[in-house]
């Protein structure tokens, strides 16, 4: 995983007190943030290719889906003449799938897709519910992701893979953001920013680095670069979400850098659903003879 933010020590991940510690060292409060939008802007598209820079190889591969953060990344490492493909996954009538082939053709791309079908899905499914010792929805669908497109990036000689992991709690993407945004409230929209990261080691960070460490696979997580995180939470929430759309500055920084519209404002979809590995699981489930998809997850922990 990201060296360059120190997540991995000597081929650990570190402990969760100091992940905690290490985003705790870096919040600010609310008040002085950012209320410059076009200023804000710029320092963020600056901010998010020079994190991009410093994490590039001389072969790597994008965990894609066709979404802002997957799609600018590499249009930023195609814009630094960097040797990388895309590589996608997911089962028949992918969201991800339809949107990562139209990026890949409007910026030519090396892509590499595949589709799932529920054999393969349900083996992948063993795997990951195996590994994480889990049998949580989320944890097992976002992490069957990684897996897959993982495997499918090994066997094109690439274990370097760049990931969009951070962008959701920098940039206020989820719908517990949302949430905290209800009464109009930008200082809990704030604090629940720092507190999703605070989070992410128990939510996303262990999932990511079993998996990734399983395979032999190095993340490199642009979003998560501590540069970018003290310059994305120096931005005023205010230009992050409103009622209609969520990373709003993200999406319009994308479109300085020159990510086209379209793709710098595709509907987030999370990767279980984008993949459409959500509803193969629920298929599995019932040809077992399941009524409820976790239950189905929970017998394959056996």
């Amino acid at each position: 995983m990201t060296q360059v933010l120190g997540i991995v020590k000597e081929g650990r991940l570190i402990p969760e007190n100091l992940w905690i510690k290490l985003i705790s060292s870096l919040e600010n409060n609310f008040d002085n943030l950012e209320t410059n939008k076009e200023r804000a802007k710029r320092e963020l598209a600056e901010a998010i290719v020079n994190s991009v820079k410093k994490r590039i190889a001389s072969k790597s591969g994008v965990l894609f889906s066709g979404g802002v953060d997957s799609s600018l990344i590499a249009f930023i490492l195609k814009k630094l003449n960097c040797s990388f493909t895309c590589y996608t996954v997911g089962t028949e009538s992918s969201d991800d799938i339809a949107w990562a082939k139209k990026a890949a053709d409007e910026y030519q791309f090396n892509f590499k897709y595949k589709i799932i079908v529920l054999d393969e899905l349900e083996i992948i499914l063993k795997n990951v519910v195996k590994l994480l010792n889990d049998a949580d929805i989320v944890k097992v669908s976002v992490g069957s992701v990684l897996y897959a497109a993982g495997k499918l990036a090994l066997l094109d000689g690439n274990n370097i893979l760049f990931g969009g992991l951070g962008s959701e709690e920098i940039f206020a993407g989820y719908q517990r953001h949302e949430s905290a945004l209800q009464s109009n409230d930008f200082e809990a929209l704030h604090k629940e920013c720092w507190n999703g990261l605070k989070n992410m080691w128990s939510r996303d960070l262990t999932r990511d680095f079993t998996i990734a460490k399983h395979l032999g696979l190095d993340l490199r997580a642009p979003f998560l670069d501590k540069e970018l995180i003290k310059t994305a939470m120096n931005i005023h929430p205010m230009f992050k979400l409103d009622k209609e759309n969520k990373k709003i500055i993200l999406r319009e920084a994308a479109e300085f850098i020159g990510l086209k519209k379209d793709f710098a404002w595709r509907k987030k979809q999370a990767a279980q659903y984008g993949s459409n590995f959500v509803n193969g699981i629920e298929k599995l489930a019932k040809k077992n003879g399941f009524k409820l998809k976790r239950d189905y997850l929970q017998s394959l922990l056996k």
